[in-house]
């Protein structure tokens, strides 16, 4: 700590990001990155951006990202004007708690969710309320609606879907109820892991002007490496966080991160076969888990969250990490016997399940 730090810096406990460990042989299970490479169109597409020597690395990009606006819109059927993109979803939901969620009332979110939004609380002054999660780890959607909140009103609400870390899905109605029960305040559904087993609800943005829907690339289109996220929503909304974006940083997403992502949204069969792959795993690994004695909660992310009645958790990510396998243990109220692993290619999560094995005896 330094004299020189503002009270926003002393106050702020910052988000703590996947462990990236320099280890030899590494199956890494933590962080929920993808098992598969990218298109090979994205790298094609990268390297025709770079050209024989780089020369447009010179130029700026494009400060609309105009180019990829359109593949957003063309891929969900809405228009260009409801698209907002930036630095990876965390830079979205960053503008999004600026723009939109920074009211004189608090908002809402689950108690055990993506650990970024009472980081971004923290940073921005916004009040919240957390709502505890069902006895089985899922969303009520009840609980979001005539919800009290400051002199009886909310200032928005925000929850993934599937949430995270407990991998479990909410029915689109369950979500269109949420966003209907509250029209005076903005509703945000963070998708970043839809893909593995759900319905979007960006199609609802067409009927709900309260509604912003946040996706990322860096899952289920394998370029966590890009940094490349976006929003749709009502043009409002989006004029909203475009205002906050050229306050901030009006170049967000660089000429090679535009085409590659741009290559990534157009091979729908690339998308479609990866994902289907991952979960096929993934109902393996949760079999296969449920055999050795864990508790699996159902999952429609490409991660699943398990417990083993007889084991601490914290012991058991030790024990893998001596077999050079990582998984995430979150040392959180509720849920601190539970290891969220991503899930990986059928090899490495054949090598955890024999590590387990192992461990267990």
């Amino acid at each position: 700590m330094s004299r020189f730090w503002s009270q926003v810096v002393r106050d702020l406990t910052p988000y703590v990001p996947g462990e990236q460990p320099k280890i030899a042989n590494l199956i890494k299970l933590n962080t929920n990155e993808h098992p598969f490479p990218p298109s090979p169109a994205v790298v094609a597409a990268i390297q025709a951006e770079l050209g024989d020597d780089g020369a447009r690395l010179r130029l700026y990009p494009d400060p609309n990202a105009d180019l990829l606006k359109n593949a957003v819109a063309r891929r969900y059927a809405v228009t260009a004007a409801e698209v907002f993109v930036g630095n990876g979803s965390d830079e979205v939901l960053a503008h999004v708690f600026m723009a939109l969620l920074k009211h004189d009332a608090p908002i809402l979110f689950p108690d055990i969710t993506y650990s970024f939004y009472p980081v971004y609380c923290g940073l921005y002054g916004v009040d919240s309320i957390t709502i505890p999660l069902a006895a089985d780890f899922s969303i009520d959607p009840a609980d979001y609606c005539g919800q009290p909140g400051k002199n009886g009103k909310i200032g928005g609400i925000i929850f993934p879907n599937p949430n995270a870390p407990t991998g479990r899905l909410m029915a689109l109605d369950a979500v269109e109820q949420i966003v209907r029960a509250n029209p005076d305040c903005v509703v945000v559904v963070d998708e970043a892991y839809v893909d593995f087993g759900g319905d979007t609800a960006i199609p609802l943005t067409q009927k709900y002007d309260n509604l912003l829907v946040i996706h990322t690339l860096s899952k289920s289109r394998s370029l966590a490496g890009l940094r490349v996220g976006y929003a749709v929503g009502h043009p409002a909304l989006i004029e909203a966080l475009e205002r906050v974006k050229n306050s901030f940083n009006s170049y967000p997403l660089d000429r090679l991160a535009i085409v590659g992502a741009v290559a990534a949204i157009e091979d729908e069969t690339h998308f479609q076969t990866c994902c289907q792959a991952v979960i096929a795993t993934r109902t393996q690994l949760s079999a296969d888990l449920a055999a050795l004695g864990f508790e699996v909660l159902p999952s429609a992310a490409n991660f699943i969250f398990a417990r083993h009645p007889q084991r601490d958790a914290a012991e058991l990510a030790r024990a893998l990490r001596e077999r050079s396998i990582i998984v995430r243990h979150f040392k959180l109220p509720r849920i601190d016997q539970f290891l969220r692993i991503t899930i990986g290619s059928d090899a490495d999560c054949q090598a955890l399940t024999d590590g387990l094995r192992d461990i267990l005896g």
